[in-house]
């Protein structure tokens, strides 16, 4: 008996074997493996569907967050504009308030410094008068000194009361 050419009875039994054992594979084991592997095969296309439902997920999350990022950089943008406005606005308020105060002192100190010397005017004045009042009246207390010369002023303020004016 060679391995090489095998009897008619060896090829017989092996065979009978190979049917059976074939037999209660596909009877039972080949039906068991197909089964393990569609589930397998089921497992993985479910998770190939969750993980493609995954990346649009993410896809979209990933739009909206760029759309909330773009809105967020707008309303930034948007606010950094109204604070700078009203900066501005507060700035040109406060210098025009600024110009109003400076223009009104100023105008109260003309009118002050007009007040002050319109009364110091008034004050040169009344000193100028009154120094010519005394200087008047020491001349004339100079001149008049004498009755003489009292009684020629009384003849020529007298005289010139009594001169009728020419028309």
């Amino acid at each position: 008996m060679s391995l090489i050419t095998p009897d008619f009875g060896l090829l017989v039994w092996m065979t009978l074997i190979f049917g059976i054992v074939f037999f209660v594979l596909a009877k039972w084991g080949f039906p068991m493996i197909t089964g393990m592997v569609d589930q397998r095969s089921e497992r993985i296309n479910a998770s190939i569907a969750q993980a493609r439902e995954a990346e649009k997920q993410f896809a979209e999350m990933a739009d909206r967050q760029t759309a909330l990022i773009e809105e967020t950089r707008r309303e930034q943008a948007r606010i950094l504009k109204e604070a700078a406005d009203a900066r501005d606005k507060l700035v040109a308020d406060a210098k025009e308030q600024a110009r109003e105060e400076a223009s009104k002192l100023i105008q109260q100190a003309r009118t002050q410094i007009a007040a002050e010397k319109e009364s110091a005017l008034r004050d040169v004045r009344a000193e100028v008068a009154n120094l010519s009042v005394e200087v008047a009246e020491k001349v004339l207390r100079e001149k008049l000194s004498t009755e003489d010369a009292q009684l020629k002023l009384i003849d020529k303020l007298v005289g010139e009361i009594n001169v009728p004016k020419p028309n």
